[in-house]
């Protein structure tokens, strides 16, 4: 039997085929992104007091490193555990570039981004060839090693008392320390916009799929002609950029710099907002950042029992849902969108 398809109608068919089943349309991510962005940016017309925008900033910042972490132990599939040393470089990096070296606060704040992306390139040599457990142990190695290089240089990094007074951002005449945060919430926020949309942009990219593949699938991967050391220096470089930003612009809204940074404290707060928003999804951290930086001030009158609190919130939310707040926000929104179109 003749198949009398015209060709015509079979490049149409194939256009409207999609590529990767399951995954949002670039329409629908749009309007949906869009839409946050207004919810966050009328934030402060509704929280006119300081403190409550501060909480949104500090938010903003965890949702910026958790996300990009994402990138690499989500998309990726490594377990890179020296990520928060990325943030801590960008701390000291904007830290020493603005008080000792006086470069401008703005300059100092992406020269901070490059310089943690040049950390995460050569601490990804040794891990090229590494899986598992010992990239973990490499990686958090080399978080130990930076913050005994920034102790042992205390004549410049101030050592266990760290750095202070450093120079904050600025907005032409503005001023921005009587503004009750109103501009640093701003930038805070457009730094989240700027890297959410890299982020999405990059994932949804070839070289997203080739992260992936690698992921899923190594030899597979390499054997269609993707190259590991490639890809795993792209992916940890990728990641570090913003990270990096994210760190120089705490050290300019904290105006100082401190060694806590490279605690595992703040490193199980990051990976706890990865986990919990579901990794693989980059807006399941941010959502996350936001659930647990507000949660965890408004349980703030429970002292010691706030982290248990937490923790069994996590579980909870996990045991539910394995594929964190995205999988339950997915959920909720496929049994609402399934009503409406249930027929009468």
């Amino acid at each position: 039997m003749t198949d009398t398809t015209s060709p015509i109608t079979q490049i149409r068919t194939a256009a409207a085929t999609p590529i990767a089943p399951g995954r949002t349309p670039w329409k629908h991510e749009a309007i949906g992104f869009v839409l946050g962005l207004a919810v966050l940016a009328l934030l402060p017309l509704v929280f006119g007091d300081t403190y409550a925008r501060h909480i949104l900033i500090m938010a903003f910042i965890y949702a910026i490193v958790a996300s990009n972490w994402d990138l690499s132990l989500g998309y990726g599939g490594v377990f890179n555990f020296g990520h928060l040393a990325l943030f801590g470089i960008g701390v000291y990096a904007y830290s020493l570039l603005t008080k000792l070296a006086g470069l401008d606060p703005w300059i100092a704040l992406f020269a901070s981004g490059i310089i943690a992306t040049l950390a995460a390139i050569v601490v990804t040599i040794p891990i090229l060839r590494l899986k598992g457990i010992y990239i973990i142990l490499v990686t958090f190695g080399f978080a130990q090693l930076v913050m005994q290089v920034i102790l042992s240089q205390s004549d410049i990094t101030g050592g266990t008392q760290g750095i202070v007074r450093i120079p904050g951002l600025y907005w032409f005449d503005h001023n921005m320390v009587r503004d009750a945060k109103f501009a640093y919430f701003y930038i805070a926020l457009a730094l989240l916009v700027a890297s959410t949309l890299f982020l999405r942009v990059f994932v949804r990219s070839r070289a997203g799929a080739s992260i992936v593949a690698l992921r899923d699938n190594e030899e597979y991967a390499v054997s269609r002609g993707v190259s590991i050391v490639r890809q795993r220096m792209l992916t940890l470089a990728a990641s570090a950029f913003f990270t990096g930003i994210a760190g120089a612009f705490y050290a300019a809204y904290q105006r100082n710099a401190s060694i806590d940074v490279f605690g595992m404290s703040l490193a199980t707060i990051i990976l706890s907002m990865v986990l919990l928003g579901g990794t693989s999804t980059i807006y399941g951290a941010i959502v996350a950042s936001f659930v647990l930086t507000v949660f965890a001030e408004w349980m703030a009158d429970f002292g010691a029992w706030r982290p248990m609190i937490t923790a069994v919130l996590i579980i909870g939310v996990m045991l539910a849902y394995p594929s964190g707040l995205a999988g339950m926000i997915k959920a909720a929104w496929g049994a609402v969108a399934g009503r409406i179109n249930r027929p009468a």
